[in-house]
């Protein structure tokens, strides 16, 4: 199964412009990815992503499937996924 993660700003120093991930196993969840994410790319990472007291993504950011944010899908970060689908980590901008 491949999924496509893509990011904006300060998770591209991190990920790139995107990548592809091609995983063996056939069920596979956004929060399985996520962490397969942290492994990859380290802990400071995983702090920018994750309230590692709460094991919930920080509020300065929204993740979103296939242009879903995750707290909206009914199975939030549980939602399994499927070939083809694309993951998206935005943080949120703050200011005035």
């Amino acid at each position: 199964m491949k999924i496509k993660v893509t990011e904006h700003v300060q998770f591209r120093a991190f990920i790139g412009d995107h990548v592809i991930l091609a995983l063996e196993s056939k069920k596979t969840s956004l929060r399985d990815i996520l962490h397969i994410l942290c492994e990859k790319y380290g802990k400071r990472f995983e702090e920018m992503l994750w309230d590692t007291r709460t094991e919930k993504i920080r509020r300065a950011n929204l993740v979103m499937l296939n242009s879903h944010p995750c707290m909206n899908l009914r199975d939030g970060l549980d939602s399994e996924l499927k070939e083809g689908d694309e993951i998206t980590i935005i943080p949120m901008l703050t200011g005035g």
